[in-house]
C-alpha cells in the first residue's frame, strides 16, 4: 500500500476558500462514504481531516492506483466546496509516500500550524481517525499512520520546547484589543459561542479584568455553564442584534455554516454607539462575521489570517526546538516506510504459508493412512519429515542446478543465508570469516 495527502491549509488559501472546505465532525463520516462511493470503492482506505486552518484527505491505496486516484480526489473534494477542479488545484498540494507521513507526523506535531506546537490539533486529528473508522474507511495502513503520528507528536512535545514560546490565538487577540483600548479594565467583551477556543479567549480576556463580560450561544445551557466561570452574562444568539451596541469587543468562534453577524446589524450598533469603535476579531472558518463588515470605518475587524503575524512573532526563539522535532519526525518517517515496504511482502508470505500448508497436509494424510494399515510408527515418521522436507527443499535446489555462471554464484549465497544461516555448514560463512 501507498499513501497519498490531499489538502488545503493556511499557507496555501486564504480563509473564505478554506471555509467552503469546512466539516463537522458529524460530516466527516458521511462525506468519507461519499467519497468511496464517488470513486467506486476503489479507494480501499480515507480519512479526513477538518479543521479552521486546513481541510486534509488521507488516502491509502495500492501503489499502482496511487497517481490514478489523485485527480477524482481532488474533483470530488471540489464539489463539496461548490468550485471547479481548476480553481482548487491552484490552492492545494499533494503529497505522496514517505512526503505524505512526514506531512501528517508534522501536523500531528504542531509544526504545520499557523500556532507554531498548538496542541489543539492532536484532538482533532484523533476526532478524524474515529469518524474515520465509524465510516468504514480507515483500515490497517493509515490507522498505522496516525497511530505513528501520535506517537511522534507525544516524542516531540515532551523532548523539546516546541509551543514554549509561542503565542496562541487568545493572546493575540488581547494583544490587539490593548493597542486599540487605552485600558481593557474600561471595557465591555462579547464572545459568541461556547466552545473551546471561545474558552481559551475568554481565559486570557479575564485576565486583564475587563468592565463586563458576556457570552452569547446558540445553546444557552451550555453558554450559562461557561458564562458561570466567568461570572459573565448569557445572552442567547437572538438577542444579539438589540445588544451588540453595549460592547467595545467581540471575539466569535462558531461552527455555524453562515454569518451569525451581519453587515447591517453592525452599522446598527455603530449609529447606537455614536461611532465609538468596535474591536473585532472573527476565528471561525467559515466566518462569523460578514467580511463587508471590515470596511466600515469604525470597525477593527481580524480574522485568522490576519493574526499569523502576531502569533509567528516569536519564531527566531523555536528554531533550536524546530530541529529537535524534524530530527525526531524524520526517524518517525523512516519507520513508517520501512514498516510499508514489508507490508509489500505480505502477500508473498501468505502464499508461502498456504503452500507450506499444503504439503504439510499431503504428507500427514500419507501418514494417517500409512498408520491405518499397521505400518511401523517409526518409519512413517521417518517417510513424513522426510517428505516434508524434499518438498520445501525441492524447487530450491532445482533452481540451484539450473543456474550457472554468476547467477549460481548468486543463488548459492542466498541459498545458505536463508537456509544454512551461520551453521557450521554455511560456504558462505567461513567465507566471511
Amino acid at each position: 500500500m501507498s499513501v497519498f495527502t490531499l489538502g488545503l491549509n493556511h499557507t496555501t488559501a486564504p480563509v473564505d476558500l478554506r471555509g467552503r472546505f469546512a466539516f463537522a465532525p458529524e460530516q466527516l463520516s458521511p462525506a468519507l462514504r461519499g467519497f468511496r462511493e464517488r470513486l467506486l470503492r476503489a479507494v480501499p482506505e480515507a480519512a479526513l481531516l477538518s479543521t479552521c486552518n486546513r481541510t486534509e484527505l488521507y488516502v491509502a491505496a495500492d501503489p499502482a492506483q496511487v497517481t490514478q486516484l489523485v485527480a477524482p480526489a481532488i474533483d470530488w473534494l471540489a464539489t463539496q466546496g461548490n468550485v471547479t477542479g481548476d480553481q482548487l488545484r491552484q490552492h492545494t498540494y499533494v503529497l505522496e509516500h514517505r512526503d505524505a507521513a512526514r506531512h501528517a507526523f508534522r501536523v500531528a506535531s504542531g509544526l504545520d500550524s499557523m500556532v507554531l506546537g498548538e496542541p489543539q490539533i492532536l484532538g482533532q486529528m484523533k476526532q478524524a481517525v474515529r469518524e474515520a473508522d465509524a465510516a468504514g474507511t480507515l483500515g490497517t495502513t493509515l490507522h498505522q499512520l496516525f497511530q505513528r503520528s501520535f506517537s511522534v507528536a507525544k516524542d516531540v512535545r515532551t523532548s523539546t520546547e516546541i509551543g514554549a514560546h509561542s503565542i496562541s490565538m487568545a493572546a493575540a487577540s488581547v494583544r490587539l484589543a490593548a493597542q486599540l483600548f487605552e485600558d481593557l479594565r474600561d471595557i465591555n467583551i462579547l464572545f459568541v459561542g461556547a466552545g473551546e477556543m471561545i474558552e481559551l479567549v475568554a481565559t486570557h480576556f479575564a485576565a486583564r479584568s475587563p468592565k463586563a463580560m458576556a457570552i452569547a450561544n446558540r445553546t444557552l445551557e451550555r453558554g450559562e455553564k461557561l458564562a458561570g466561570r466567568f461570572g459573565a452574562e448569557s445572552l442567547r444568539l437572538a438577542d444579539l442584534p438589540a445588544r451588540l451596541h453595549e460592547f467595545d469587543a467581540i471575539v466569535s468562534c462558531t461552527a455555524s455554516t453562515l454569518p451569525i453577524i451581519g453587515l447591517g446589524a453592525v452599522r446598527s450598533a455603530l449609529k447606537a454607539r455614536r461611532h465609538r469603535p468596535m474591536f473585532m476579531v472573527d476565528l471561525a472558518v467559515p466566518r462569523d462575521i460578514e467580511p463587508e463588515v471590515a470596511a466600515l470605518s469604525d470597525v477593527y475587524l481580524y480574522t485568522v489570517d490576519d493574526l499569523s503575524a502576531v502569533v509567528q512573532s516569536a519564531g527566531e526563539k523555536r528554531q533550536a526546538a524546530v530541529a529537535q522535532a524534524e530530527a525526531i519526525i524524520d526517524a518517525g518517517v523512516l519507520s513508517f516506510t520501512h514498516w510499508l515496504d514489508q507490508r509489500a511482502t505480505v502477500p508473498l508470505i501468505q502464499a508461502l504459508r498456504a503452500q507450506a500448508d499444503d504439503w504439510r497436509a499431503a504428507e500427514l494424510a500419507r501418514a494417517r493412512k500409512q498408520l491405518a494399515k499397521g505400518a511401523d510408527i517409526d518409519a512413517v515418521l521417518e517417510a513424513l519429515s522426510r517428505g516434508i522436507t524434499q518438498k520445501m527443499l525441492h524447487g530450491t535446489l532445482a533452481e540451484l542446478h539450473a543456474s550457472d555462471g554468476e547467477a549460481r554464484q548468486q543463488m548459492a549465497q542466498t541459498v545458505s543465508r536463508l537456509f544454512l544461516r551461520q551453521t557450521p555448514r554455511n560456504p558462505a560463512a567461513d567465507d566471511n570469516s
